[in-house]
């Protein structure tokens, strides 16, 4: 009914205009332009007739497309809190919040685009990055752990990028291997990886925030506060150029 009703508006608005012409004693001009303005208004229920065809198709009520359009358009404040940090933390032009994880293969095939971010935009762009381990990567968890242990070390986002390539092959010794590799106290960081209940606590809480965002699957990236589904260095260096 609300789909209707959206039309009948606009056959009654050209109807209203019509007769005001018509009591005026209407020009050829005049009605040149009512004859154009129902022009307009017949593409325009074309395409509205195309756009719930598709949404029904999909599934997807009028009134749930709205509701994605607007948390689309969403703007959020995620705070930094505890969480690992790289380039700009002044004033940035962008802040990019990545939500991810290590078993994810998704994640771990964008990591080396992430790092080239890191390297080529220390100066102009903050980056954030949040755990959101997925329920069925079983080993993710321990996973953001151990990224975690490194953190605290100060190494976090060497450890991030050397452990991305083993998202298969997920497991303590190959954290330790990893470990090793970028000059960690090794023995400082087994036991800060331990996956206990404050541990467990401090993942969670990175997950609860992407949940409350709009988090949909990983990698999910916001910037500036915005959801960005079609994340991509065009789309980091648009925004860039187009930033104050």
């Amino acid at each position: 009914m609300k789909r209707l009703s959206i039309i009948a508006v606009a056959i009654i608005a050209i109807s209203l205009v019509a007769c005001n012409q018509a009591s005026a004693g209407g020009t050829f001009g005049s009605q040149a332009k009512l004859d154009n303005l129902e022009k307009e208004f017949n593409t325009l229920k074309e395409e509205f007739e195309v756009i719930k065809y598709a949404l029904d198709k999909r599934g997807i009520s009028l009134e749930a497309a709205r509701a994605e359009m607007e948390a689309d358009n969403k703007v959020w404040d995620i705070p930094d809190e505890d969480s690992p940090v790289f380039g700009n933390t002044k004033n940035p032009k962008l802040t990019i919040v990545e939500f991810t994880e290590f078993q994810c293969p998704y994640c771990s095939r964008i990591a080396p685009t992430m790092q080239e971010l890191n390297k080529k935009y220390p100066d102009q762009i903050k980056f954030v990055y949040k755990h959101f381990p997925l329920s069925f990567h079983a080993n993710a968890k321990a996973a953001a752990a151990a990224s975690i242990a490194a953190h605290k070390q100060g190494k976090f986002w060497e450890f991030r990028y050397a452990l991305a390539p083993h998202s298969r092959e997920l497991s303590d010794s190959t954290y330790l291997a990893v470990a090793k590799e970028i000059g960690l106290d090794v023995e400082k960081f087994k036991k800060d990886m331990v996956l206990d209940s404050a541990m467990d606590a401090r993942i969670d809480k990175d997950f609860q925030l992407g949940v409350k965002v709009g988090v949909q699957g990983t990698p999910n990236f916001y910037i500036n506060g915005k959801r960005q589904d079609r994340f991509s260095p065009d789309l980091v260096e648009k925004l860039l150029k187009e930033a104050k």
